[in-house]
């Protein structure tokens, strides 16, 4: 009987979702950034679009929920929480035509899991006053003695830089990939610390000359009035295009293990790997599309063509625990 009442409050304390004519959404991206194009996904379909978002904490939600979770997507930031998601078994897989049309393969869940949305690059940083062009720097050149006291970086643990980390891993090996980090921990300017964007401010401070940092931010940058002289200061660098091509970080979709509305999910999956809403992504938020037959902003085009490494996210995926082990073997962040 406890068992029963215990169950009939956690239903009734649920928030009400709807369902069938809606897909309800647990997304880690800001609300700014999806309104509009889950407005055009609702005009086109008719499916109702009902958002939860949070920065943090909508996993520990989902888990807690159980199997009443009302969640059909998760929207994520970062490639880190779909991993996550995933590992913790609150996804299912799926399978749809235009999602594997649009969407190349090593974007894709090997087990159908997740897909990626948008790509953002791990670029490189470099002041226009203090570092010499032409720029063909790759990202093992943050080991060398020149950059000795000249690189400002956010945390190594960051999801963005675990993935790069985890990507050399995958290029170079455990113990090649280990000494590159005591050296670049070398060359920091100053301990890890704040966001991408503050890392750039450091350099039109003239705290370092270089730094790692998304390229979307770069955008961001410069339609902010406030950091606009920031972005103004540096050049931004698409590194390792004489070998394998720059590190790819992503954001993405999953459906959620208990998803009431599984095949409306779908639907939406599907047009967010759209042209439209392709296009949408990378007029909103400065982001590189997925889709290969979508071209990027004018803004983002811009910043010039390049090549990027190709090497499957699952494989990357492999190597985050030992990235992470390696970031605290060499002390990055202290």
């Amino acid at each position: 009987m406890k068992l029963f009442s215990f169950i009939l409050l956690t239903i009734l304390s649920l928030p009400s979702f709807a369902k069938d004519d809606t897909v309800n959404i647990y997304s880690f991206r800001q609300a700014f950034l999806i309104e509009p194009i889950l407005q055009q996904f609702t005009e086109q379909t008719g499916i109702k679009t009902k958002v939860v978002f949070a920065e943090k904490g909508l996993i520990e939600r989902i888990k807690r929920e159980g199997r009443y979770s009302p969640a059909d997507v998760v929207l994520t930031s970062n490639f880190s929480k779909l991993l996550q998601l995933t590992d913790e078994n609150l996804t299912q897989a799926f399978n749809d035509a235009a999602v594997n049309a649009n969407i190349p393969a090593h974007f894709r869940d090997d087990n159908g899991h997740w897909v990626a949305l948008t790509k953002r690059i791990r670029n490189i940083y470099a002041a226009k006053d203090r570092v010499a062009a032409p720029f063909e720097l790759n990202y093992e050149d943050l080991a060398q003695a020149k950059f000795k006291g000249k690189i400002c970086t956010r945390s190594g643990k960051h999801p963005y830089n675990l993935g790069l980390v985890a990507s050399m891993i995958a290029h170079h090996g455990q113990a090649e990939t280990k000494a590159w980090l005591l050296a670049v921990k070398n060359n920091l300017a100053r301990k890890p610390q704040g966001n991408d964007r503050a890392q750039v401010k450091a350099i039109s401070e003239g705290l370092c000359d270089v730094s790692l940092g998304n390229s979307y931010y770069f955008g961001k940058m410069l339609t902010d009035p406030a950091q606009k002289a920031w972005a103004d200061a540096v050049h931004i660098v698409y590194p390792n295009q004489q070998n394998r091509g720059a590190h790819v970080n992503v954001s993405g979709a999953a459906i959620a293990k208990h998803a009431p509305n599984k095949q409306n999910a779908i639907k939406l999956i599907a047009f967010l790997a759209s042209e439209q809403a392709q296009q949408a992504y990378s007029l909103l938020n400065f982001e590189y599309p997925v889709n290969p037959q979508v071209k990027p902003a004018p803004m983002v085009a811009s910043w010039g063509e390049f090549k990027e490494d190709t090497l499957p996210l699952t494989q990357v995926a492999k190597n985050r625990p030992a990235a992470l082990k390696l970031i605290d073997e060499v002390k990055f962040d202290l």
